[in-house]
């Protein structure tokens, strides 16, 4: 499936919700995808790209910036600590804010750098116990903790299980949102984008469907 055709998708989704065209931002996720495949989307004007891995974002994207101007990226994978002060150099945004000590370790890079990315609260909203991300109970009580350390939240994240139907997470996620003030959904992904638009979507996280299967494990 092409860029475009994803594109058209997406457009089509928020003209049935409801939604003025253009509102959800499609983040091209280009995590283990072969540089000339990412150059390929890039030469077609898309900017918005989504890495899961600091290391791998570090090794890819200062070059492309070079090359390209505007690039938005996105951090979509989990995030180690020790891995924060990177994070906040390379992206715009940060999609896995999960846990007080990452919250404060964020905020004092932040005063030290004297900036700080868009950041996204991830929500376990399957409860699993593998999967990173706060508790739907804990979300709205862990929102307002990072607010109170004048971090930039502005909204919240999920990963629905593979084996439930995701349009009820992406409505607990709203629900959670509309809750605590924030206006930020990234939920959705190559198979269920269209699904999270209907449901409010500010953000879809597309791989697959755009770029093709990933060549290597990841």
């Amino acid at each position: 499936m092409s860029l475009s055709e994803i594109e058209r998708r997406l457009h089509a989704a928020e003209e049935k919700a409801g939604r003025t065209r253009g509102s959800t931002t499609l983040i091209a996720v280009s995590k283990v995808q072969p540089d000339a495949r990412v150059a390929a989307i890039l030469e077609q004007g898309h900017r918005t790209f989504g890495e899961n891995r600091v290391q791998e974002a570090a090794g890819k994207w200062p070059a492309f910036r070079e090359t390209y101007s505007e690039i938005d990226l996105h951090l979509i994978g989990p995030l180690q600590t020790n891995k924060a002060r990177q994070a906040m150099e390379l992206a715009q945004s940060i999609h896995t804010l999960d846990r007080p000590k990452l919250a404060s370790t964020i905020a004092r890079l932040a005063q030290e750098m004297g900036s700080c990315p868009d950041l996204f609260v991830q929500v376990n909203t399957g409860e699993e116990p593998q999967k990173a991300g706060v508790l739907p109970s804990d979300a709205d009580a862990f929102v307002a903790e990072a607010i109170a350390m004048d971090l930039p939240v502005k909204g919240l994240m999920c990963i629905p299980p593979v084996d439930e139907e995701p349009s009820l997470h992406f409505a607990l996620l709203r629900k959670i949102a509309e809750r605590t003030g924030l206006s930020g959904l990234s939920m959705g992904m190559s198979g269920d984008f269209e699904r999270a638009v209907a449901l409010g979507a500010t953000h879809v996280r597309v791989g697959s469907a755009i770029f093709g299967e990933r060549t290597t494990s990841g």
